[in-house]
Parts: structure tokens; C-alpha cells; sequence
């Protein structure tokens, strides 16, 4: 069976760097007006980039988020601590099941604590619409006794009433896609497991936080596409290159359900960790429903301690890339052989 995607490659430079349809984001327009504001050597917190409304509309951001609902969440206890809130997280727009990982049992999703017609406490409690922690002997969702804490609803529509039990203060965040190969298969191809791992450290320690984990594999082409793009890097493509010679954008992800499932947590205003100034500008919307305060740098742990992170070189063409051809904010430390 033949396939727009199948190819017969005898020479990577005789394929056509080409694309049948334009990326989400403008990437140049972006990166340069990220470049004059940020400060690239720094881990400090930098102000986001000051982007018009006039560049939001010509960017391709979609005019209306998709509808999230989040079926259930679950308290997860970690290796590393802190027990995090593990949402899932159905959508209008696809077929994938994608997850917001909470830091903080008073983040709470709109969707997932509503009152439902003819629900039970043990229903909510099963779902996880519960407030404080689950014990054995436990029948009420909606209080918790051993920390007298109480939620409340509104009696016309079942809304979760926002109140000193929910967290709305200005939150960690991470926007994350799937990584089979950097999060499983130990891969040295990219930075996505050690930045997953990262991101889940700082917000365990600051108590707070979300990393919202969208299915959406290599740059939302795919895993299948993902390894085709991987030989291709290793005839001589970079990881831009590859992507394009497969007849994909450079990158394909849709950052919507990002943003819909942020505001169903209620985490409106954000300090948001990225290097990557498009991400910034796609989270925020194009009617900017969500307010990212601060950008935060993920510099490579390898950059800073050379006996740590990731030390192959596949990662450092794979960071040069970031950096030349899809201006992330971040400058190399090192001499890229």
C-alpha cells in the first residue's frame, strides 16, 4: 500500500526541503522579538515577549479553544517525594487521552468537581472530586473531617464556587509532549526526559505547580514518523530538516488543549518553563486567555555540571538545532564539533 509519506532515499541532499502545510506558529516573527527582551545566559526568571495582537492573527492560533473535560484523577505517590494529582483529560478535537500532573491537592480542575444530577458521594470520590485526602472509612467527598476543610458549590448550576480552598495564585507550569524515546527508551537524542524530570523536581520543592503532558509524539507527527525522521538524522538531516523531508511541518503541535486545560484549573497567570518563545505565544491564545508572567529557562544540566545530563552528539546537534533554526532561548556554552 503506497503512502504520501513512503520515499525512496538514495541522497539526503537531493530531497526537497519542502512542507504541505505551514506550521502553527511563525517562528522568526516570534524569536526575534523573544531575542531583544531575554537574557539567554541566565536561569533567572525573564519576562515573557511582547507580542501584538496584530502578530497573534497572523500566526495561525486558533480562534476558539477546544472543550476539555477531565473524566477522573487519581493521587499518585512518587519516588521522588512530593505525591502529585495525576487528571485525564477527554477533547473535542481529537481521539488522545491527555493529562495535567498537579502539584498541589487544592488545584482543582472546573470540570471534574461539578455536581453531577444524581451522583453519590462515593461516585465523587471515585472520580476523585474530592477535597483534602482519601482514607479508609471516608464517605463524605465534599468535607474532609480530619482537616475540617469544606467545598462549595453553586445551587443553580452545580459550579465549584472559588474560594481560600483553591489555589489560584500565579503557578509553575510545563507544557510537555509525549517523548516515547527521551522518557522510556532512555534516549540521547533529545533533552524531553531530563526537562520531564526537571520540571517535576522544581514543582515538588516550590509545593505547586502543572506540567501538562499533551500526546502529541515527535513534534506531533508521531512515533512511527518519529523513528523515520531518526534515520534520517543519521544520513545528515537535522531534526528540522527531517521532519520537512517526510512532508511534515517542523512542528506540529497544537498547544490549544494546553491553554483549555490550564483554565479549567483555574491557572489563569502562569510562570511558564520553556525556552521555547513560540510555546509562550501558543499557551497564552490568540485572545491571550491565559497570562504567562514569567518565562523560567530550562538550561541543559550538562551546560552546568559537566559530570550531569546528557552527554551525546546527537543532543548537541539536537540543542544547536533549538537554537539555529527554531530560535529557543538559549546560547551554547560549549563548541559544537
Amino acid at each position: 500500500m503506497s503512502s504520501t509519506h513512503d520515499h525512496h532515499i538514495t541522497n539526503i541532499n537531493e530531497i526537497p526541503l519542502v512542507t504541505p502545510r505551514p506550521s502553527t506558529t511563525n517562528t522568526p516573527t516570534i524569536a526575534t522579538l523573544a531575542s531583544a527582551s531575554s537574557n539567554k545566559h541566565t536561569t533567572s526568571p525573564q519576562p515573557p515577549p511582547k507580542v501584538s495582537q496584530e502578530v497573534r492573527n497572523s500566526i495561525g492560533l486558533a480562534d476558539k479553544l477546544p472543550t476539555v473535560n477531565c473524566l477522573a484523577r487519581a493521587r499518585i505517590p512518587t519516588t521522588q517525594g512530593p505525591d502529585i494529582f495525576l487528571h485525564l483529560y477527554e477533547n473535542d478535537i481529537d481521539n488522545k487521552e491527555h493529562l495535567a500532573i498537579v502539584f498541589g491537592e487544592d488545584i482543582r480542575s472546573r470540570t471534574l468537581f461539578k455536581q453531577r444530577p444524581g451522583e453519590s458521594q462515593q461516585d465523587r470520590m471515585t472520580r476523585g472530586a474530592y477535597i483534602g485526602k482519601l482514607s479508609p472509612g471516608r464517605t463524605i467527598a465534599d468535607h474532609d473531617q480530619t482537616l475540617n476543610k469544606s467545598l462549595r458549590f453553586d445551587e443553580k448550576n452545580g459550579e465549584l464556587i472559588i474560594d481560600d480552598e483553591t489555589f489560584i495564585d500565579p503557578a509553575l507550569v510545563r507544557i510537555h509532549s509525549e517523548c516515547y524515546t527521551g522518557e522510556t527508551a532512555w534516549s540521547a537524542r533529545c533533552d524531553c526526559g531530563e526537562q520531564f524530570d526537571e520540571a517535576g523536581r522544581i514543582m515538588g520543592n516550590d509545593g505547586h505547580g502543572c506540567i501538562v503532558y499533551l500526546r502529541q509524539e515527535g513534534r506531533g507527527i508521531g512515533l512511527g514518523e518519529k523513528l523515520k525522521a531518526y534515520n534520517l538524522q543519521d544520513l545528515g538531516a537535522d531534526t528540522v530538516q527531517a521532519n520537512l523531508m517526510l512532508r511534515h511541518p517542523a512542528d506540529a503541535r497544537n498547544f490549544s488543549l494546553a491553554t483549555a486545560i490550564l483554565l479549567d484549573l483555574g491557572l489563569k497567570e502562569i510562570k511558564l518553563l520553556t525556552n521555547n518563545p513560540d510555546k509562550i505565544v501558543a499557551v497564552e491564545g490568540k485572545h491571550q486567555e491565559i497570562k504567562v508572567l514569567e518565562r523560567v529557562p530550562m538550561v541543559p544540566l550538562s551546560w552546568n555540571n559537566s559530570e550531569n545530563g546528557i552527554h551525546s552528539k546527537e543532543i548537541e546537534g539536537y540543542l544547536s538545532t533549538k537554537i539555529e533554526r527554531m530560535g529557543h532561548l538559549l546560547e551554547k556554552p560549549i563548541k559544537i564539533n
